[in-house]
């Protein structure tokens, strides 16, 4: 007796063929990566100590052995840059952690409470959206003086309540939906519906934000480090080494240049690596997608 064949059930991992199918999200991917992988290496080897002064090498010029070139002190400017990149990744991950921590209880209490918890909540959210990230950096360094501490603990307040103004009408559009009824009346607890079906489709949304969080961390140490509120002299930062190049600009611009280009890819690839995961993981998009490209015309030569 022959069985009818089954049609092929998606698998779990079928959003990361098509988060590599989008340039933008093979580009932030591969941003990603590297400075990931470089802050790793950095973390056992550098082609020179990046703290070291070489008075007798000031300002060579890029070649063997400094590939870069070196700073105003003899200092091997890219493994400063590589030094700098663990800086960018712990403040990175750090401020996203805080984010998502502080952003989806705000999120889960202004959708999931009693009505005067959610107008608190909602209020809350609105006084707390009207400061700016630098603004709270500054506020929060003025009492406990500046440090990488300041910066994530700063960038996770600001982008965490924007996570939870954007995240928390999600939650209640998604709270009214036949699938989370069902689970009530399957004797599901809150805390399960939270976890089984709300996350889930609100996870386009929330990594958008998120991944533009973690960008707005990395420009943000950068310029709290410029302004000297974020990483001290004795962390390697791409924010400290671009402040103590730019007074020597007109003089040797290729120096400023490393810096700041490992500033703005990295932010970019932040920022195009989470519009592609929202459009890799949101089912409504990918099937949009796929529904153009099947009623695309061809060519006829």
């Amino acid at each position: 007796m022959t069985h009818p064949e089954q049609a092929p059930t998606p698998s779990r991992l079928a959003w990361l063929h098509r988060l590599w199918s989008l340039s933008t999200g093979r580009f932030g991917v591969i941003v990603v990566l590297a400075v990931g992988v470089t802050a790793l290496i950095a973390r056992f080897w550098t082609p020179f100590d990046p703290q070291r002064v070489d008075v007798a090498n000031r300002w060579a010029s890029p070649g063997i052995p400094h590939l870069l070139g070196t700073d105003g002190s003899g200092r091997d400017i890219l493994s400063l840059l590589m030094a700098g990149a663990r800086t960018t990744v712990w403040v990175a991950l750090g401020a996203g952690l805080v984010a998502t921590l502080l952003g989806l209880a705000l999120a889960a209490l202004g959708a999931l409470t009693a009505r005067w918890v959610r107008e608190s909540v909602a209020v809350l959210v609105d006084i707390l959206v009207a400061f700016p990230v630098l603004l709270i950096a500054m506020m929060i360094s003025s009492v406990w003086g500046g440090s990488l501490w300041v910066v994530i603990v700063s960038v996770g307040i600001g982008f965490g309540v924007n996570i939870a103004r954007v995240t928390r009408p999600e939650l209640r559009r998604v709270l009214r939906s036949d699938f989370v009824l069902a689970g009530r009346a399957a004797g599901l607890t809150t805390f399960q519906n939270l976890w089984r079906h709300l996350l889930p489709n609100v996870a386009p949304v929330f990594i958008v934000q998120l991944s533009w969080g973690m960008a707005v961390a990395v420009l943000a140490e950068a310029g709290l480090s410029y302004l000297g509120f974020g990483a001290p002299l004795t962390e390697p930062s791409w924010g400290l080494l671009l402040k103590d190049l730019q007074t020597y600009i007109s003089v040797h611009p290729l120096t400023v240049i490393w810096p700041g280009l490992a500033i703005t890819f990295t932010v970019l690839g932040l920022n195009l690596l989470g519009d592609a995961l929202r459009e890799a993981t949101d089912p409504t998009l990918a099937r949009r997608r796929s529904g153009a490209e099947s009623h695309t015309p061809a060519v006829i030569a």
